[in-house]
C-alpha cells in the first residue's frame, strides 16, 4: 500500500513543502515547492497565507501524515520566533484536516537521509536528489529540506513498524 508523507520546512517568508510517496521499496517525489509571503504584509496576513496554501495542498494531495522539523533555536531569537509561528500554523492546518503529525529534530533528519547527524546542507540536498531519483537538486533549499523531512518520516515509520513486528513475534 502506498503511503504519502507531507514534509514541512516552516518559515514566515518561505515555507517549504514536499510530498514523498512510498510504495514498497520505491520512493517518489509527488510534489514540492514553497509557499511565499510578502514581506510588506503584516504577520497575521502572512500566516493566513501559509495556512490557506498548506490546507489546499493537504486537500489536493491527501497525504497520510505530516512531518515537521522540530524548532531549532539559534542565536537569532526573532528568527526562531517567526519560524515557530509558521510551524504553529502548519500544525494547525494538519490538526484541522485530521492529519497525524510527526516531529523530528534536525540531526535526526540528517541522520535518516545522509547517515550523519551533522551533514551539510549540500550533502542532505544531494542525498534527497539521489533517494528520489531526481535529475537535479530540488530548489529552492526550503523545498529540498521539506523533502528530507518527509524522507525522515518514512524511514522512521518503517523502522518503527519493523520493531513492532519483531516485538509481536517474541
Amino acid at each position: 500500500m502506498a503511503r504519502v508523507v507531507l514534509g514541512i520546512d516552516p518559515g514566515t517568508a518561505t515555507t517549504g513543502y514536499g510530498l514523498v510517496q512510498e510504495a514498497g521499496n520505491r520512493l517518489q517525489a509527488v510534489a514540492y515547492g514553497v509557499v511565499r509571503t510578502k514581506a510588506d504584509k503584516p504577520l497575521p496576513e502572512r500566516l493566513a497565507v501559509v495556512h490557506r496554501e498548506l490546507t489546499e495542498i493537504i486537500a489536493y494531495h491527501r497525504p497520510d501524515r505530516m512531518a515537521v522539523e522540530e524548532l531549532f533555536f539559534n542565536r537569532n531569537v526573532r528568527s526562531a520566533l517567526a519560524v515557530g509561528q509558521a510551524r504553529g500554523v502548519a500544525l494547525l492546518a494538519a490538526a484541522m484536516t485530521g492529519l497525524a503529525v510527526h516531529e523530528y529534530p534536525p540531526t535526526k533528519v540528517k541522520m535518516a537521509v545522509v547517515g550523519y547527524g551533522r551533514a551539510s546542507k549540500e550533502q542532505v540536498q544531494e542525498m534527497v536528489r539521489l533517494l528520489l531519483g531526481l535529475p537535479e537538486v530540488p530548489r529552492p533549499d526550503d523545498a529540498a529540506d521539506a523533502l528530507a523531512i518527509a524522507l525522515c518520516c518514512l524511514h522512521s515509520r518503517g523502522l518503527e513498524m519493523r520493531l513492532a513486528h519483531e516485538g509481536e513475534r517474541k
